[in-house]
């Protein structure tokens, strides 16, 4: 990208909800900015997406729900002194996890502080052994980074409570500093959120899906649109790091294999809902394309070189230009191209998005690629 499109003016960013903005608005109520191939960007509302798609297109979507992932604690002696941090949680892992350094039920957190504003700021996590004491007699003990070459994210142990018990009565949902207050878990939750068997879910909300409603669902599938459920649990991203994804839980089911499948032999298109579908589904297609039932933990990283095999297309939000997203999204557009390269048409599409004042974030406006 041009320096000129890596710089996003900071009113740019949507600082609550759609609906919050103006009186009897609905979630939908957003801009779409529309990418085709290497073609100059147009402009839509969200409101217009069924027009966009066509009769056997497959929408997939994320049902991860959001978790209230933020917990306030304190490092210290219990008796009210010792430095106050809000404690992130990210994810939990498990038998499984494909990395050494973790042990079943331990959790990647991130420790922030507090910014007097009802947000937080970044703050290096450690040293191991260092202990949080949580809300209703819970300890947090920090083991080992989960990175050992960063000191964001760390593995850590709770005692005294279960997490989840943790969560539910003391948690909130993860709160940046570009937006206004404090929202209800509500306003994160999409509306393909399902509750997952072991209370799992993710740490920030799969924000793709966000502008979806029931009665534009419904008008979707009133066209032939079919929409395809996948799972993937997400962890804490940083807004100053910039740093790819780690290991995430993911699933997808056989009906949804059998779903894309299917449609793709019958000429319809492929629109992931958000990076996450994308990384879920690129996680379980074959050399081909071809997708197959699969669960477990996914260290994927979708890049330009490595290109996508499942996906034709990516309704996605704007991403800040530093973002690992940008390369999946470069991915999607040169396949979306026909293998031509992307990145001038995407610096195009983030340009005029800037120009006419598009909004960022988890509560801000969609891009969708598609096909030329």
């Amino acid at each position: 990208m041009t320096a000129e499109v890596l710089r996003v003016p900071a009113e740019l960013s949507a600082r609550e909800p759609a609906e919050q903005r103006a009186p009897g608005r609905a979630r939908d109520a957003v801009r779409l900015l529309v990418s085709r191939g290497a073609a100059e960007p147009a402009h839509h509302t969200f409101r217009e997406l069924p027009e966009l798609l066509s009769a056997g297109d497959v929408l997939v979507v994320n049902t991860s729900r959001t978790l209230p992932a933020a917990v306030d604690g304190r490092i210290g002696d219990g008796r009210g002194r010792g430095e106050p941090v809000v404690v992130h949680f990210s994810t939990r892992a498990d038998g499984r996890y494909p990395r050494p350094e973790a042990a079943a039920g331990d959790w990647a957190v991130e420790l922030r502080t507090p910014d007097g504003r009802g947000s937080t700021r970044q703050r290096a996590g450690g040293p191991a052994g260092t202990v949080v004491r949580l809300p209703g007699g819970a300890r947090l003990t920090l083991r080992a980074p989960v990175d050992p070459g960063s000191v964001r994210l760390w593995w850590a142990r709770v005692s005294g409570a279960p997490v989840a018990d943790v969560l539910r009565r003391y948690g909130r949902p993860i709160r940046y500093g570009y937006t206004d207050r404090d929202q209800p878990l509500s306003a994160y939750q999409t509306v393909f959120a399902v509750g997952s068997p072991d209370g799992g879910g993710s740490a920030e909300m799969p924000s793709a899906a966000r502008p979806f409603t029931a009665s534009l669902v419904a008008r979707l599938v009133s066209r032939g649109v079919q929409i395809a459920p996948v799972t993937l649990h997400t962890g804490v991203a940083s807004a100053e790091a910039y740093e790819p994804p780690y290991p995430e839980r993911f699933a997808v089911p056989p009906s949804t294999a059998w779903q894309i499948n299917a449609a793709r032999a019958g000429g319809g298109r492929v629109v992931a809902v958000g990076t996450t579908a994308v990384r879920a589904l690129e996680s379980a297609a074959g050399p081909v394309g071809r997708i197959r039932a699969a669960s477990g933990w996914t260290d994927l990283v979708v890049t330009p070189e490595r290109g996508v095999r499942a996906v034709d297309g990516l309704l996605t939000g704007l991403h800040e230009p530093e973002a690992s997203h940008l390369l999946m999204l470069e991915a999607v557009g040169r396949a979306a191209a026909g293998g031509a390269a992307f990145e001038d048409a995407l610096c195009r599409a983030y340009a005029e998005a800037v120009r006419q004042r598009y909004l960022w974030h988890e509560f801000g406006d969609l891009h969708l690629v598609l096909p030329a």
